[in-house]
This record gives structure tokens, sequence and C-alpha cells, in this order.
């Protein structure tokens, strides 16, 4: 499978439909709708949003969203791969698509926040260079979220996945400020 991961903006329906998806899913695992403490994010607070989709078929693949905390740190927002695609590369090519997009703009300091229930995204996030830090803005104090953050180093690219910037098959990605 191959996949081209694009900036789109916010309101986008294929990244609408992967949000729904990803809140079905969390509803789920967490067993209520009421497991995201803070503001949701909106088109008018999320400054990058990626789509990925199987570049075959069109299918959507996965999304992705930053939105900045302050001049130099960037929250990630929405991180989903639909469940059949999971373990492909499609999690790691987004994310490495977010990192690439806040060095771009300045923004060295990236956060998240996952839940309890998401033992898969916490070794994800791990794997992929992240560490636990404390729970942060809206956060602190719930029972269900786990925060973490990478500090991307200043003028290089995050670590160097086997196809960063390139879709399963060598094909390249639309890099997200061209795309």
């Amino acid at each position: 499978m191959t996949w081209i991961i694009t900036q789109r903006p916010w309101t986008d329906p294929v990244g609408e439909a992967l949000r729904v998806a990803q809140k079905a899913e969390l509803d789920l695992r967490y067993g209520t709708d009421d497991h995201e403490p803070g503001t949701p994010p909106t088109a008018e607070n999320i400054d990058l949003f990626l789509v990925a989709v199987d570049e075959a078929t069109g299918q959507p693949l996965g999304c992705a969203a930053l939105r900045r905390l302050d001049p130099v740190t960037v929250e990630v927002k929405r991180m989903y791969v639909v469940p059949e695609s999971r373990g492909s590369g499609v999690a790691t090519d987004l994310l490495r698509g977010l990192e690439d997009a806040a060095q771009e703009r300045g923004w060295t300091t990236i956060r998240l926040e996952t839940g309890t229930a998401q033992p898969d995204a916490m070794r994800f996030y791990e794997r992929e260079g992240y560490r636990e830090i404390p729970l942060f803005g809206a956060y602190v104090g719930s029972d269900n979220s786990v925060c973490y953050e990478r500090v991307l180093p200043d003028g290089a690219p995050g670590p160097q996945p086997t196809t960063r910037l390139r879709s399963r098959g060598s094909r390249p990605l639309h890099p997200p400020a061209l795309a």
C-alpha cells in the first residue's frame, strides 16, 4: 500500500470523517463521550491539519493536527489512523510530517496528550522519541491523561523513519507546506 499525505483545511470532509471515527473509537475505549479535558480543536485554533489517503483508492487512512500553545510550542491533536492501517507506517509518516512542519515554522517543542486507555498510543509516542512529562494546561488533574513532549533539534529533522517523506513504494509524499 502507498499513501499520500497532504495538508487540508480542518473543515475537509475526509478529515471530518476520520475525526468522527476517532471519537467513536475513544468513546468505546473509555465507556463515555466525556474523555477529553480542555478546549476541543476547531478550525479557528488548529494551525495545521494533515490527512493521509491510499494513493490507489483514495481511501482515508489517517489524520493529525497541530495547535499552537505559545510562540514555540505546539500540541498534537486528532492523531488517528484507521484500525486496518495501523502498523503500516502511516502514523509515523503523519507524525514526521507534523514535526517537519513545526520546524519549518520555527516551533521547537511538540507536546501531546493521550489517555490511559490508549497503551498503543503511549508505546508509539515513546518509540518515536517523545518523553512523558507532567500533565500540562487543561490536562492537569485529569485521571485519564498522559502527556508527552519532544523538543525538536535545532535545524535538524527528527528521527529518520525508513521512509521519511516517502510513501510505501518509494513515491514522494506531498510536503505539508506545499500541498
